[in-house]
Formats: C-alpha cells, sequence, structure tokens
C-alpha cells in the first residue's frame, strides 16, 4: 500500500512535511478528508482547522487561513496564507 505524503507551505516557511494516515480539509465548497489512494484533487481552502492523522495515531491541529491544496499520486500539496499549530 501507497504512503500518504503532506505538505504544508505558507509565504513565510514549510509548516508540515511528512507522511500521514489522513487529513480533513476546510474546502471552499465543504469539509473533506483524503485518505490514501484519494482520486485527484484540486480544491480551494476557506479559514478553518486542518486535521492531520500521523502514521503513529497521533493528531495535530492547525488553524489555516485561505489558500487551496493539490492531491495526486498520493501527495497532498497545501498551500495557505498562515497555518498556525493549534
Amino acid at each position: 500500500m501507497a504512503n500518504l505524503s503532506l505538505e504544508i507551505v505558507t509565504p513565510q516557511a514549510k509548516v508540515f512535511s511528512g507522511e500521514i494516515k489522513s487529513v480533513n480539509l476546510p474546502g471552499g465548497q465543504s469539509p473533506f478528508q483524503v485518505l490514501t489512494n484519494h482520486a485527484p484533487v484540486v480544491s480551494s481552502l476557506v479559514n478553518g482547522n486542518l486535521k492531520i492523522e500521523n502514521m503513529d495515531g497521533s493528531i495535530n491541529l492547525y488553524e489555516t487561513s485561505n489558500g487551496f491544496v493539490e492531491l495526486a499520486n498520493n501527495k497532498v500539496s497545501v498551500v495557505v496564507e498562515s497555518a498556525k499549530l493549534v
């Protein structure tokens, strides 16, 4: 089974980079979850919470601003104006 990798980037820095089990995102139309082998997606993101389930089962929660996400081949790229670990 392929691993899901996530990268969160702001104009100031790379906030997160690593392999994860899943991520919940504040999509422009509605929140959605990404798991391994998800179909390709490009979506806008709104202000909200981005929840990461790490490989060890722990959770990281980020408060994020507007941006977008691109998902292809188990690689999730999130670009937002700001992301703060909650």
